[in-house]
């Protein structure tokens, strides 16, 4: 039985939508496998954008360690993939897409987007029996598996739960970003840091960590030279900066021209389908997402202390702290509990737990 990790923290620093809780949250985190999960240094995998001796958190870069996880599992074996950046949503390219409306996104350094369509594909080749824990602190991290499970959550489009008026609005919405409007509804306010008073940790500066669909055609024309691009051509300038190293869903058309796969080609399906002709089906992970898809999650800077870190990263690491170690948290156990601490801490964001039935009163992680 082998465990192993690999653990991704942005802070993107330099720029407009820095960060300060994100690589913070990964060193927690790795020092929680080692000490309480009885994981080796040697088997976790960092990448983080704060020290360039380390492995920088690109596209690319998460892409090949992901490979290299999921690849390397076998029956028997755990492992976590831990995600602390920013979290982004664009609009779908014809209709209004899954079930969530939009294609959820993480945010690599280098702003070369990984989808909802690729952490589906890669969960739905991870080998029978072995178990892989997806933790992401991330703004609209809900719907970061598109079609998995939803067993704790309300990220799924709904017309009963949104309200008539509400779907339709969404749907319009939508279908104007499609066309190249870039602005979204509030989104001007979104990188703003905020004072809170927090209990127990007087005031405190908040920012989501959220990157609105403005912001980061900026940095996608800052890191690409490319100018004036819409939301509609997001994939593409994608597929001409990054070739094959951008998401295999934006390749295929290319890749089928040119007649090979790209990053598809890491495992053995062949897009949405198994090499035997079966359909994908994403029932091989757990995410705990930090908060619903159409909710952000935050990044708390105390003062007074100068601790920083991400909202839901502390409450993992809150209840794994007051529990002993002997006793037993599952993966229900440890999302219900986060709900309670941050609504009991003023945050709005409500974690979700997304995962095939076995699994939810599995034990978190091993």
């Amino acid at each position: 039985m082998a465990k192993k990790a690999v653990l991704i923290g942005i802070n993107y620093p330099g720029t407009s939508v820095e960060l300060r809780g994100c690589v913070n949250d990964v060193r927690r985190m790795q020092k929680c496998l080692i000490e309480r999960f009885g994981f080796s240094k040697d088997d976790i995998t960092v990448l983080i954008d704060t020290d360039n001796s380390c492995i920088q958190p690109t596209g690319k870069n998460i892409r090949d360690e992901l490979k290299k996880l999921i690849e390397s599992g076998k029956s028997g074996d755990f492992l976590v993939f831990h995600y602390s950046g920013h979290g982004t949503r664009i609009p779908p390219e014809t209709g209004i897409g899954d079930s969530t409306g939009f294609d959820e996104c993480i945010t690599p350094c280098d702003m070369n987007l990984i989808m909802d369509h690729e952490f589906k594909e890669m969960v739905a080749h991870v080998k029978k029996g072995c178990r892989l824990t997806i933790i992401s602190d991330s703004c609209h991290s809900g719907g970061l598996i598109e079609e998995v499970k939803e067993q704790i959550g309300e990220s799924h489009v709904n017309p009963p739960k949104l309200g008539i008026a509400n779907f339709f609005l969404s749907i319009v919405m939508t279908f104007l970003a499609t066309c190249g409007i870039k602005k979204s509804l509030g989104d001007d306010q979104e990188t703003i840091t905020r004072e809170v008073e927090l209990e127990n940790s007087g005031t405190v500066e908040m920012k989501t960590r959220y990157l609105p669909l403005d912001s980061f055609i900026c940095l996608l024309e800052q890191q690409t030279g490319e100018t004036d691009i819409e939301s509609r051509k997001i994939r593409s300038i994608l597929v001409k900066v990054f070739g094959e190293d951008s998401s295999p869903h934006v390749l295929s058309k290319s890749m089928k021209r040119n007649g090979h796969r790209g990053f598809l080609s890491m495992f053995q399906g062949k897009g949405e389908v198994n090499a035997d002709g079966s359909r994908l089906i994403p029932d091989k992970a757990i995410l705990l997402s930090g908060c619903q898809t159409d909710q952000k999650s935050e990044d708390v800077y105390i003062r007074r202390t100068g601790k920083a870190y991400g909202a839901f990263s502390d409450a993992i690491q809150t209840i794994l702290s007051t529990t002993r170690k002997e006793k037993k948290i599952t993966n229900k156990d440890m999302v219900m509990e986060a709900r309670k601490l941050l609504k009991k801490q003023k945050f709005t964001q409500r974690p979700g737990l997304y995962c095939h039935d076995r699994y939810v009163n599995k034990q978190f992680i091993c």
